[in-house]
């Protein structure tokens, strides 16, 4: 979407400067054959940004040599921001809830194969959210806003939806895993596809995988 293009053109130009790689949804691999590489979502949630819907961010994550080192999301609209380094705990915390009934869970909107799936979580659930952008989303869990975030078997998700997730969540106290219990790779392939799960505890992640998988 051109909200995407706007957003990236300018990270393009601080990248050709910096001479490290980028990994974006738009632009694919940009390789300057470094060893570290961004990882973006120019704009996560850019359908609700086109239409005045004020929840969107950007989203970007510091990788080397494969590994996400340090992540950045800021919401548009407000300005908050989540940083974060991997291993080093966060001044913000989950819920530290472990338990699916009762919880606030963020959900992508169920599509066809999901549905099922999606009505065993909300039934479970005290509040369910659809709020179409995974980045701020997983902050939200981060933050200790609402318990889990969960994609209920759609495979949606390629790497720049959830690498800063991947620093921030578990340095907050939580955990960012595949459905499937797939490993996030960072490869240039963007048809690599997951279902992430980002809950408050491990425990309230193999329950909101348990569910969804009957």
């Amino acid at each position: 979407m051109l909200v995407d293009r706007i957003v990236e053109d300018a990270i393009l130009e601080s990248i050709h400067r910096s001479r490290v790689n980028l990994l974006s949804e738009e632009a694919g691999f940009v390789d300057n054959g470094s060893s570290i590489t961004l990882v973006i979502d120019p704009v996560d949630g850019s359908a609700n940004a086109a239409f005045g819907v004020p929840l969107s961010c950007f989203a970007g994550a510091l990788v080397e040599d494969g590994t996400a080192k340090e992540a950045l999301t800021t919401w548009f609209d407000t300005g908050r921001a989540w940083h974060a380094l991997a291993g080093v705990p966060t001044s913000f915390r989950t819920t530290g809830r472990t338990t699916l009934d009762g919880a606030s869970v963020c959900i992508m909107r169920p599509k066809k194969g999901t549905q099922d799936a999606w009505l065993r979580i909300a039934n479970r659930a005290d509040r369910i959210r659809v709020l179409c952008t995974t980045c701020l989303e997983t902050m939200l869990v981060a933050e200790g806003t609402v318990d889990a975030f969960i994609d209920p078997g759609s495979d949606t998700h390629r790497i720049m939806d959830l690498a800063t997730a991947l620093v921030t969540v578990p340095a907050a106290g939580g955990v960012l895993v595949d459905l499937h219990g797939r490993p996030f790779t960072f490869e240039p392939d963007l048809t690599h596809r997951w279902s992430g799960v980002a809950a408050a505890t491990p425990q309230l992640a193999e329950e909101l995988i348990a569910t969804v998988l009957g």
